[in-house]
């Protein structure tokens, strides 16, 4: 028997809040608003999304088996499109097109289908669209055995796409109509049919968003790194957090078996309530996470500051700091393009900041990288 997805809402989605899942949304909305309380404390939250989305986009890429380290994530230059491996390039796209939804959502309070395309073309690096040509079958990538074929005729992905971001929007403070946020690209589904749906926890319909998104499979490669760039501009959406800095990708390479067995459940089984439990895990335990490094991004960054205006308080700036926590391997073109200061000046500042033990002075290949060891190690745990 074919599967055939349904369009949102659910039709069982107010049994979907079960006791269980009642319970875990009480500690996945403190521990999420701690996180968010948390990150207003940082002076600038470039250095968040420089290392903690960074290390998010790492995690979400790792699923899709796309594997680098730390270290080459920080060796690159995105700015110059300076990169020492392919898959460090493929990761710092995902940050850059988790960055341009986050633009869209500020400024414009929505998506359109339009903006999901530029996302999912900034991090292909190629804009292909929506899926148009029938075939497209999900493997078990041990076996190779297919395990579930999403929707193949373009049209129909076409009106699912309409109502995902119908759905995606409910609830928030717009008075655009969703169905004028998919404009021009996709006529409007006659049968939209969106009610409010007032009493429903934002945190399960990003669950329940999220598992339609997968299973409308839209893109021909991406879907799954798409999806996770969409749950987290979903929060910031809705106001669960300002920026996207839970490492909720860390939680599904961690559980990815889970995962992908929980998506095939509620397909087979209606098995919902183990797929939502599932995502509230993943956002509770990682916004503990993500709270525990922002804390002590903090605290490296007052530990710091207090050793440059003592020891060196000729050259101490906000900038200077902000740079060493932004560039966790600084080097002198990231001191110049930050502070806008001379490459002779920038070269001096390095080398007073090598000297108190500030960084760790190391040349790989033909650079000279600074490296910030505390905030590195940090970043590690």
């Amino acid at each position: 028997m074919t599967f055939q997805l349904q369009q949102l809402p659910v039709a069982s989605e107010f049994e979907i809040e079960t006791p269980a899942v009642l319970r875990k949304l009480a500690s996945a909305h403190r521990r999420l608003a701690e996180l968010k309380g948390a990150i207003q404390a940082i002076p600038n939250e470039l250095i968040l999304i420089n290392t903690l989305s960074l290390q998010e986009a790492k995690d979400s890429s790792a699923i899709e088996n796309i594997i680098t380290t730390e270290d080459e994530l920080f060796q690159s230059d995105a700015d110059a499109n300076q990169f020492p491996n392919v898959a460090a390039k493929e990761v710092h796209r995902y940050a850059a097109a988790l960055k341009i939804g986050l633009a869209k959502v500020r400024a414009q309070g929505f998506l359109r289908l339009d903006d999901i395309l530029e996302v999912h073309a900034a991090l292909e690096d190629k804009r292909t669209g929506l899926r148009k040509i029938p075939g497209t079958v999900l493997r078990n990538s041990q076996t190779g055995q297919a395990v579930y074929t999403p929707p193949q005729d373009a049209t129909e992905i076409e009106q699912l796409m309409s109502n995902f971001l119908a759905y995606f929007h409910d609830e928030t403070a717009t008075n655009i109509d969703p169905r004028e946020m998919v404009d021009p690209l996709v006529e409007p589904d006659p049968l939209l049919n969106i009610d409010p749906l007032v009493n429903m926890d934002p945190l399960v319909k990003m669950a329940i968003l999220h598992y339609q998104f997968e299973s409308i499979h839209p893109f021909y490669d991406g879907n799954g790194r798409t999806g996770r760039i969409l749950n987290l501009l979903y929060l910031v959406l809705h106001g669960l957090l300002d920026i996207p800095v839970l490492y909720l990708s860390r939680y599904i390479v961690r559980n990815k078996a889970e995962y992908y067995a929980g998506l095939q459940a509620v397909r087979d089984e209606n098995a919902w309530e183990q797929f939502v439990m599932y995502m509230l895990t993943a956002v509770e335990e990682t916004a503990i996470e993500s709270l525990l490094k922002v804390k002590g991004i903090k605290n490296l960054m007052v530990q710091t500051e207090q050793k440059l205006r003592n020891k060196l308080p000729k050259i101490y700036s906000q900038d200077l700091l902000n740079n060493l926590f932004r560039h966790p391997y600084t080097r002198t073109e990231f001191i110049v393009r930050d502070l806008n200061v001379s490459r002779p000046t920038a070269t001096k500042y390095l080398t007073e900041l090598e000297k108190i033990g500030t960084v760790r002075k190391t040349k790989i290949g033909r650079t000279n990288y600074f490296i910030n060891e505390a905030l590195f190690k940090l970043l590690m745990k």
